[in-house]
């Protein structure tokens, strides 16, 4: 039943349930005749599909009596959403929590953090995972460190593909079941295809295994890296460009997590920075949907596959096939990243605008439209400034003197 049927105990009853919703237009402006549906984990409570795992993970680990009511301090390294979901699971049952993440990742992250009563601990982007200085180091520090300190560890707890074998794609399996083709909708009655981003490689891995078990060993499981991580298969998608800075936040790794199992994705794709923001715009502007920055990388590699790869291109041409893409969460985490403000407000003005701009200039003091799009201009740039000049967030050292 879902959620929204029934009165909930707490936050935790609405994680999940999320919407999967026809990309039409896009697939209509990209010449894809099989139907096109986006998996919008955004409308979860937390707003990513890291509630998910933050749930279940820490209803096994109380148990299994690791978690210590009025004793336990979750710590945990992450680059953002699990964290958002695990503070929001403790915050529901009363536990501390300290996450430690990397200072690329948004300040909307930290703030959210923050505002539901974590600890925040920013570490140097540039370490590598297993340096003490890095976001996996520190926490573990901190857990040395701190009476009844745990760290859940979303890297190798089986917890974290089990939610998505359980939940997500149980409900992605469902809705596509339950929806009975149309002349206008043809549909094959199972999923054909499914387009993921892997980060800590949970989410895919768990899909894989709910719909091959027991829905479509036939279903052919693409996974989205970006340039500059690892997570790839073969080994030689991942040489160029291995080591290279990449913005999108929330997926890939300079390490291959426990829970990742890549020998149970079928094919992989690498995406850069500027296919995953074109993506996104897609998303906004032609769907509606408000989602980040690994949607697009997801949605592009998607778009991708169908186009040029071949097994890609034939269920691309083949109406009633169904093609689900797993969009992780939405904008509320990068509205101040530069990628995003760029987009956003130094997009080249419309036709309406300029209708605006001369129906409004006279009586405008030094013609008050271009004095508007001067100081939009001001706030992106400002913004961009900010955050290349402000200093590190503080680190585990700072944290301490606090």
């Amino acid at each position: 039943m879902p959620y929204s049927a029934h009165i909930l105990d707490d936050a935790l009853g609405a994680v999940g349930n999320t919407a999967l919703i026809r990309l039409d237009r896009i697939a209509k402006q990209e010449g894809i005749e099989c139907n096109l549906l986006g998996k919008l984990e955004y409308t979860s409570v937390g707003g990513s599909v890291k509630d998910r795992i933050a749930k279940r993970m820490v209803e096994a680990a109380e148990k299994e009596g690791k978690l210590i009511p009025g004793y336990s301090v979750v710590i945990e390294p992450t680059s953002g959403n699990t964290g958002i979901g695990l503070a929001l699971a403790c915050a529901v049952k009363g536990y501390s929590v300290i996450i430690t993440m990397p200072n690329k990742m948004s300040l909307e992250k930290e703030a959210a953090l923050r505002a539901l009563g974590a600890e925040v601990v920013r570490t140097p982007t540039e370490a590598a995972w297993d340096a003490p200085e890095s976001h996996i180091g520190v926490a573990r520090r901190l857990q040395r460190e701190i009476p009844g300190g745990i760290i859940l560890d979303q890297y190798a707890n089986p917890n974290n593909p089990l939610a998505h074998e359980l939940t997500t794609g149980p409900e992605i399996i469902e809705a596509v079941v339950s929806t009975p083709g149309t002349a206008e909708h043809p549909s094959s009655g199972k999923v054909d295809a499914l387009i993921a981003g892997a980060g800590t490689g949970g989410t895919i891995t768990g899909l894989s295994r709910a719909i091959k078990k027991v829905h479509n060993k036939s279903c052919i499981i693409v996974g989205v890296d970006p340039r500059g991580s690892i997570l790839a298969l073969p080994e030689t998608l991942n040489t160029s460009d291995a080591g290279a800075a990449y913005v999108v936040e929330g997926i890939g790794y300079d390490f291959v997590p426990d829970v990742l199992a890549r020998g149970e994705v079928d094919a992989w794709l690498k995406t850069s920075d500027e296919e995953a923001f074109a993506a996104v715009r897609k998303l906004m502007r032609s769907e509606g949907l408000l989602v980040g920055g690994s949607s697009g990388s997801s949605l592009g590699g998607a778009l991708r596959w169908l186009k040029e790869d071949p097994e890609g291109r034939r269920i691309a041409r083949t109406r009633g096939a169904n093609v689900v893409v797993l969009l992780p969460d939405g904008i509320r985490n990068y509205m101040s990243k530069p990628w995003f403000l760029k987009m956003a407000l130094e997009a080249e003005p419309t036709p309406l605008a300029e209708t605006i701009a001369n129906i409004l200039k006279p009586g405008q003091p030094d013609g008050g439209a271009d004095v508007q799009i001067a100081s939009v201009n001001g706030i992106a740039n400002g913004i961009e400034r900010m955050q290349v000049e402000v200093p590190d967030r503080p680190n585990a050292k700072d944290e301490k003197r606090k």
